[in-house]
């Protein structure tokens, strides 16, 4: 779950981001907003929708209104050579 100190003015979040090369979309991983599944083709678009989405996930979720400070850690691996 996200953090939250008393004596610090907002909570702490880590979102990571994956590279889903099948679909070739970006998706988030986070055990610290309850329910938030997104994706999106870009990671900008991504972190936008997380932006927009969380505030409201962590208000209804957790009943927190206050400041959020995100640290996201994007994720893709990638296979460039093929074995013959």
């Amino acid at each position: 779950m996200c953090k939250y100190s008393l004596g610090v003015d907002s909570m702490d979040c880590k979102i990571t981001l994956l590279w889903d090369s099948e679909s070739d979309r970006w998706y988030t991983k986070t055990d610290d907003v309850p329910g938030m599944a997104l994706d999106s083709g870009s990671i900008d678009a991504l972190i936008e929708k997380v932006r927009m989405v969380a505030p409201d996930m962590l208000e209804a979720n957790m009943g927190y209104l206050g400041p959020i400070r995100f640290t996201f850690a994007a994720e893709r691996t990638e296979i460039i050579r093929e074995a013959v």
